[in-house]
């Protein structure tokens, strides 16, 4: 089984205060055996009791199936709840734009997520995981898929995919919102098939392909760097290269609140994303054959629970502190901060430091936002602090609750992911900036990009094209 961001890869059965499968069993078996007796009475002749005294431990028997069954169950649950959060982030997104951009959004995100899939099976997969061996990358080939029959291991292989493919499609759409209402549609999805294709699995081979910051003792659960703060980096170095919306900045160093179109459609969208997290977090345990694996994916639940509703809550009692209201805005992206800060790791935090580590996150919400304003980086959702900062902060809190983990390696994976990741979608920024451009024309996008970039309006009867009629 390759290594992935778990921290672990599964486990043995190990036995535990609880009801055991056989006292599930036994009875089942029991009235099974009685119900046959009806069915056939010389079954009853094989009623003995030493029959009697082997069900116990029939009804303890394993079927030799059932890990690669409930593995790979995992696998897709975990997998269609991550891919789910594809709406929310086109439901958060459009919520957070003007009406005259939310066609553009939810374009971005049903086109990002398509070319994320074939990416990833083309050319992502492989790089991450074929064959890394201690090294930088894997192999340049399409992912290939067993026949049913001959699909050997702990787990179905295109179960696998799925799942990781998924992870790939999240990083992609940070991005999205960060530069939202200001790029336009094409270019936007060629970085995209660049960032799915071979960035974002180039630097997750380093630690989930056993790749050299595996190796280095680098410890990132479920992603808070390797897909969190991936995505962060890419929309920061994109951000900083398109610049500021129009009007969002005055020249005396205003600031200038933009509101969006629907904060209904937002909080949506992340209810949505914090249903989907508990794929994103419980499915990297990559297991579910055990006792131990089902407990661990339950604390992995409440803990990622946890600190998205410390992220909230911080957040709303530092607006009212510092800005005399409680702003939504920050209450959303203080949920989705904890969330990203449980990420690196969901399993060995106690509840206080579920809480703890998500209501920090909270916080980072509250107190970046203003800051990348007074530097003039306009970030429409926020995705910056939620995602980058707050990705950075859970990687390096994994020390705290996890042994197996030193800060030095910690820093070490942030540093060389964030160095990574920025210099290649600079480079790549710059490519499309130069060649086919990446900012629309002031009209148009004063005029919104659903008509200059799809031709059509979210809101047709309410939009700028309803004033001509």
């Amino acid at each position: 089984m390759p290594m992935r961001c778990s921290s672990k890869e599964s486990t043995t059965f190990r036995g535990f205060n609880m009801m055991r499968p056989r006292n599930l069993l036994a009875p089942t078996l029991s009235l099974a055996a009685v119900l046959a007796l009806f069915v056939d009475p010389a079954l009853a002749q094989e009623t003995t009791p030493a029959a009697q005294e082997a069900a116990p431990a029939a009804a303890t028997a394993v079927p030799a199936d059932s890990k690669y069954v409930f593995n790979t169950l995992l696998f897709l649950i975990g997998g269609f709840l991550v891919m789910w959060m594809a709406c929310g982030f086109a439901m958060l997104e459009a919520g957070m734009v003007r009406s005259k951009n939310v066609a553009m959004q939810c374009t971005k995100n049903i086109g990002l997520y398509s070319i994320a899939g074939l990416m990833y099976w083309v050319v992502g997969y492989n790089l991450m995981y074929d064959g890394v061996d201690g090294g930088y990358i894997g192999s340049f080939l399409p992912k290939a898929i067993p026949e049913p029959g001959q699909d050997a291991g702990d787990y179905a292989a295109a179960s696998d995919w799925f799942f990781q493919m998924v992870f790939c499609a999240t990083a992609a759409s940070i991005v999205s919102g960060t530069l939202a209402e200001r790029i336009k549609l094409w270019p936007f999805l060629i970085f995209v098939a660049i960032l799915c294709g071979f960035i974002y699995p180039i630097q997750g081979a380093w630690k989930c392909g056993a790749g050299w910051l595996q190796e280095a003792g680098f410890q990132d659960f479920a992603g808070s760097t390797l897909v969190h703060s991936t995505g962060g980096w890419a929309a920061l170095v994109g951000a900083i290269l398109l610049g500021a919306r129009a009007g969002k900045y005055g020249k005396d160093g205003s600031v200038n609140a933009i509101p969006g179109s629907s904060m209904p459609l937002a909080t949506l969208g992340t209810f949505i994303l914090w249903l989907g997290w508990f794929g994103f977090n419980g499915g990297s345990q990559l297991a579910l054959g055990s006792l131990e694996d089902a407990s661990s994916v339950s604390r992995i639940f409440m803990n990622t629970n946890i600190a998205a509703a410390a992220g909230v809550v911080v957040a709303m009692i530092l607006s009212q502190v510092f800005y005399g209201k409680v702003d939504l805005t920050f209450a959303l992206n203080g949920a989705l901060a904890g969330l990203v800060s449980i990420t690196a790791e969901p399993l060995t935090p106690s509840p206080i430091w579920a809480i703890i580590i998500g209501g920090v996150g909270g916080a980072i919400v509250v107190f970046t936002v203003p800051l990348l304003d007074k530097l003039k980086i306009d970030d429409v959702v926020g995705a910056i602090p939620v995602h980058l900062v707050a990705g950075i902060w859970g990687t390096l809190a994994v020390p705290f609750t996890n042994s197996d983990s030193s800060f030095g390696a910690q820093i070490l994976g942030i540093v060389a992911v964030g160095v990574f990741v920025s210099i290649a979608s600079l480079v790549v920024w710059l490519i499309l900036k130069a060649t086919i451009g990446i900012r629309p024309s002031e009209e148009q996008e004063a005029n919104g990009l659903d008509q200059s970039e799809c031709g059509m309006e979210a809101y047709p009867e309410f939009g700028v094209g309803s004033q001509r009629i």
